[in-house]
């Protein structure tokens, strides 16, 4: 199963090139092709609404690499988040993160 993330803002095209460029860069850190996958965004009320999906291969290395040994939570798929998300905020991101398949 592939991991699945709502990220959700209010400035859009921004966040939607820092969240590429991010996961491009984690990408080469990994030294996986084809990553991660960022679905078509869902406007409302001022919100856009899009999905990040990992690949299984990029989780692999992500979970046997150490990536995560900072990572804060309780159970495997919240420390997956947190650290997606501290990733994303370290490279000027602001969006929300949400879990929603793992």
């Amino acid at each position: 199963m592939k991991p699945l993330f709502q990220l959700s803002t209010r400035k859009y095209e921004a966040e939607k090139i820092l969240v590429q460029n991010a996961m491009e860069d984690l990408e080469k850190k990994c030294k996986v092709k084809n990553g991660f996958e960022i679905k078509p965004a869902l406007l409302k009320a001022g919100w856009a609404f899009f999905d990040l999906e990992l690949s299984t291969e990029m989780l692999a290395v992500i979970e046997s690499s150490g990536m995560m040994i900072n990572a804060q939570g309780f159970g495997f798929s919240e420390q997956l988040k947190n650290f997606i998300g501290h990733f994303l905020e370290s490279k000027g991101s602001q969006v929300r993160i949400k879990n929603i398949n793992y």
